[in-house]
């Protein structure tokens, strides 16, 4: 990898405060007004994904033209396409419960911490506790699948 550029790190901050205000903003960091739009009652979170999408697909259409390498990494762009299996459905699944339940997504759950939901904590514990029970279940396949020295 590499050499970071100096500003890599300040620059992820303020990114991460601009998405959080994008959120908080928007309604996105309002389980209410999530669980309305998922239940077709007020669809305008569409024109902020449909936004967040078109910037993005800009993003991705043109930066690969312009530089050969992303500014502040170094790191060469390039497609990681991952394969579409069991892991990447039930992980889907399970996501997509999780938002439907909760009427929040991981990122707009800190967003909403800074808007004074306190509440969401227990969403953001479930969170922690799943993403560490799926790590644990996956490093165990990993060591059950690993070959011994007798293979």
């Amino acid at each position: 990898m590499a050499d970071r550029h100096p500003l890599f790190e300040p620059l992820v901050f303020v990114g991460g405060l601009t998405f959080g205000f994008g959120l908080g903003f928007s309604h996105m960091a309002r389980p209410e007004v999530v669980l309305a739009f998922l239940q077709f009652d007020d669809l305008g979170l569409l024109f902020v994904m449909f936004g967040a999408a078109i910037v993005s697909g800009i993003g991705f259409a043109l930066l690969p033209r312009i530089r050969d390498a992303a500014p502040l990494t170094g790191d060469p762009y390039e497609r990681r396409l991952k394969p579409f299996d069991r892991n990447v459905l039930v992980g889907g699944a399970v996501f997509g419960v999780g938002w439907g339940l909760s009427g929040i997504c991981p990122g707009a759950a800190y967003a909403s911490l800074g808007t004074g939901n306190v509440a969401i904590l227990w969403a953001l514990a479930g969170m922690f506790l799943g993403a560490y029970a799926q790590g644990y279940w996956r490093s165990t396949a990993r060591a059950s699948d690993a070959p011994t020295g007798a293979d």
